[in-house]
């Protein structure tokens, strides 16, 4: 089922309490079946979610027609931010009235909210790709492994991904070390220099991969138990994978796919590999529970826990609306 979105250029005022979905196909997301629900579950009442469709690195001017909409639309109460994190962040960072640090540290947005202070920018990623990686990554891992991570991608999902792994408070439960890597140079140097602020001695590689036969390389001389990301967006926003069907995955790797939906080939080269070389592979429902939540919580002001039987119930809702 498809739901049929805003672009920048159909943007309506809002009828009544409105979420937005700033994505690039936000008609077919699970979230449009399972926002309902939750809105019903969390007694929200009478609100609405609404996707806004934006092509893959739009033209600066749409970002900001539709951040001033949002700002000035009575009803139209914030939005989750996907695939457009940094675009959308520098092209409209002087209308934020307030950004929380973590934006300002990763130069992206992946929420916007509103109270009396006016519009709010967050980054909320840290925190639900730090709560997804622990569902899935055993909490001696790193210390038992010496395994690195490799994420494919140099956008918002890596900065806070790296973020919460490389945190001195960790003490041993760290990679490493971590590696990204990415199609173009601009993005890499993005992440360099704000992983820099990070405040953390984990050592980071860049690697420029224009192909994925220059991931498939990388991949091949990873240390055993690391964590592979595909953080692109390929398999999703766009078909393919950015790896080859040659890739082979270091054993007792666990490989991570950010995507939940699409033609997700990165999460069928993993689990095609020999059943004794890859420990766990993962989608992102997880990720996607926990940034939605995440967000919903800080557009509606209210607390949404992260486990616990709220967090199951709502769990149980979504997982009622996944094919």
């Amino acid at each position: 089922m498809t739901i049929r979105a805003m672009t920048a250029s159909t943007l309506a005022s809002a009828e009544v309490p409105t979420i937005y979905f700033i994505g690039v196909t936000t008609g077919s997301s699970s979230i449009q079946q399972v926002f309902p629900l939750w809105a019903e579950t969390l007694g929200l009442g009478d609100v609405r979610l609404q996707g806004i469709d934006l092509p893959l690195h739009a033209d600066p001017a749409d970002y900001r027609r539709v951040v001033e909409f949002i700002a000035n639309d009575e009803l139209s109460a914030g939005a989750l931010v996907t695939t457009h994190k940094i675009d959308l962040y520098r092209a409209a960072e002087d209308l934020f009235d307030v950004t929380d640090r973590f934006a300002r540290m990763m130069g992206e947005t992946s929420c916007l909210s509103k109270t009396a202070e006016g519009l709010i920018c967050h980054a909320k990623d840290p925190i639900s790709s730090g709560l997804a990686l622990d569902a899935f990554v055993p909490a001696d891992h790193w210390e038992s492994t010496g395994g690195q991570v490799l994420s494919m991608g140099a956008g918002g999902s890596t900065i806070a991904l790296t973020w919460y792994l490389s945190q001195l408070d960790r003490g041993a439960a760290r990679p490493s070390s971590i590696i990204v890597s990415n199609r173009s140079q601009p993005r890499l140097d993005h992440v360099r220099k704000t992983q820099a602020l990070f405040g953390t001695d984990t050592a980071f590689e860049y690697v420029l991969a224009p192909t994925p036969s220059d991931n498939d390389a990388i991949l091949a001389r990873l240390a055993p138990g690391s964590l592979v990301v595909n953080a692109t967006g390929l398999g999703k926003d766009a078909p393919g994978s950015p790896l080859t069907s040659a890739a082979r995955f270091p054993m007792g790797a666990l490989a991570w796919d950010l995507n939940y939906r699409g033609d997700l080939v990165f999460l069928e080269q993993a689990q095609a590999q020999h059943p004794s070389a890859l420990a766990h592979v993962e989608d992102g429902w997880i990720y996607f529970l926990h940034g939605w939540t995440q967000v919903i919580a800080e557009v509606f002001h209210i607390d949404i826990p992260t486990s616990g039987a709220m967090f199951d119930e709502l769990s149980r809702h979504a997982q009622s609306t996944r094919a």
